[in-house]
């Protein structure tokens, strides 16, 4: 009887089938399309962001901190937060979002 069921839970003798053998292969460039080149193009975007940001323009900090952009330095800026006009130095890779508009804080 015991051999009997290692008959039936032995795998098959054969090759296999083709198609199951390059699936995995073929699944690469949907991957790559997928995910990884939408990846890619929000890095892209970003770093043209970071790289067009100008004094007086409003930036959103990736932890949430709202401000206006006093000035620039290699890798950080110096912004100015409502309501008290608080200075504060953020790392430019901390910078999640831009407005460029001429909304003037509110107090």
């Amino acid at each position: 009887m015991a051999t009997s069921v290692a008959f039936f839970l032995a795998a098959p003798a054969g090759g296999g089938n083709a198609l199951m053998t390059f699936l995995p292969l073929a699944l690469i460039p949907v991957l790559y399309l997928l995910m990884i080149r939408p990846q890619q193009k929000r890095q892209k975007q970003w770093q043209q962001m970071l790289s067009s940001i100008k004094s007086g323009d409003r930036i959103t900090t990736a932890g949430g901190i709202r401000g206006v952009i006093l000035s620039l330095k290699d890798d950080a800026v110096i912004i100015r937060v409502a309501p008290d006009n608080l200075k504060l130095e953020v790392a430019k890779n901390a910078i999640a979002s831009v407005t460029q508009d001429s909304k003037q804080d509110s107090n």
